[in-house]
């Protein structure tokens, strides 16, 4: 049987996005072992058949079978899906060290960067899996639509064309398109950073600022991301597709984004927990690294520095605003 024919996946993370993805992925009559670490969790998820914590009023699909023991989820698992938080990736790589073949696909599917060493999380787990068969899943997605099997498409990449190819093949499904690339760079840092800059819309909306601010965030943030993905060997016609721009517009515009939800309660004046919200444990790791890259992100700056306390919302309104004025580009 090949990769694309895959019939056995286990999905690591029993969040909103793993359920939503173990949803799609049983769709075509797999088997799929949807893991958690709280036992309890798996009990509920067993017991109601669906994931009320995260996404209530959507019923796991006949053949998710919750899993509470890590090595029983992934035991004769042809692919693994790790969809946990992306500052958990690293102790879940840990966890899978004896446990999951090298040769077993890892499609990663946490979109940040790891706060405590500035490295996107395929670097992650190459550090913890050395030789690991890795790809990255990233696109324009809410989980509330992919759960309820409703359109969409995104993007898989893994530095192989036959196995990036192959991995869409294997968990598209007539409602979840998946489009394959061989640019895990561009895709992971159009994941990354798109969090930050839709923190930065959401401040914009909380402030009343209106649509046209809106689009020019959306725009000049887009400008900025691919400025700095760019400058990391990333190709600008990743940016342009689902995990660049698609993804950007996504989670810049809609209050189902958590990132987008928590720079408008910013904008509010109101102080959301920031534990839900990976843009804002990336906006700072990003402005560092750009910094080292000589690349200049003023919108995602003015988040760090909005998060940080060194500005006021309005300060950082000011302060862009009061940019000098240069050609667009």
């Amino acid at each position: 049987m090949t990769l694309a024919q895959a019939r056995t996946i286990a999905v690591l993370g029993a969040g909103a996005w793993g359920t939503a993805l173990a949803n799609a992925a049983a769709r075509p009559g797999r088997a799929v072992r949807l893991w958690a670490r709280d036992g309890e969790h798996v009990a509920e998820l067993a017991r109601d058949r669906q994931n009320a914590r995260r996404l209530p009023g959507v019923a796991l699909a006949e053949g998710v079978a919750p899993q509470a023991d890590l090595a029983t989820a992934v035991n004769g698992a042809e692919i693994v899906l790790a969809v946990v938080p992306a500052q958990a990736v690293r102790d879940l790589a840990l966890q899978l060290k004896d446990l999951v073949a090298r040769t077993i696909p890892l499609v990663i599917c946490a979109k940040g960067i790891e706060r405590s060493t500035d490295l996107l999380m395929s670097d992650v787990v190459a550090q913890c899996l050395p030789g690991q068969m890795t790809a990255i899943l990233s696109g324009p997605s809410f989980a509330d639509d992919v759960a309820r099997g409703l359109p969409t498409a995104v993007t898989l990449a893994a530095r192989d064309e036959d196995v990036a190819r192959a991995l869409a093949a294997a968990l598209g499904t007539q409602t979840l398109r998946l489009y394959h690339s061989t640019d895990m760079r561009g895709v992971e840092i159009g994941g990354a950073a798109k969090n930050v800059l839709a923190i930065a819309c959401g401040i914009a909306a909380g402030r009343g600022l209106g649509a046209s601010a809106n689009a020019a965030l959306i725009a000049r943030g887009f400008a900025e991301l691919s400025r700095y993905a760019v400058s990391q060997g990333a190709r600008a016609e990743t940016l342009m597709g689902l995990s660049g721009l698609g993804d950007l517009v996504l989670t810049c515009s809609s209050t189902q984004s958590r990132n987008f939800s928590y720079g408008l309660a910013l904008g509010k004046g109101e102080t959301p927990p920031a534990k839900l919200a990976e843009g804002a444990l990336t906006a700072p790791v990003l402005c560092a690294l750009a910094q080292k890259s000589g690349t200049d992100i003023p919108i995602a700056r003015a988040v760090a520095d909005i998060l940080s306390g060194r500005i006021s919302v309005d300060e950082a309104i000011g302060i862009l605003l009061a940019r000098p004025q240069k050609a667009e580009g």
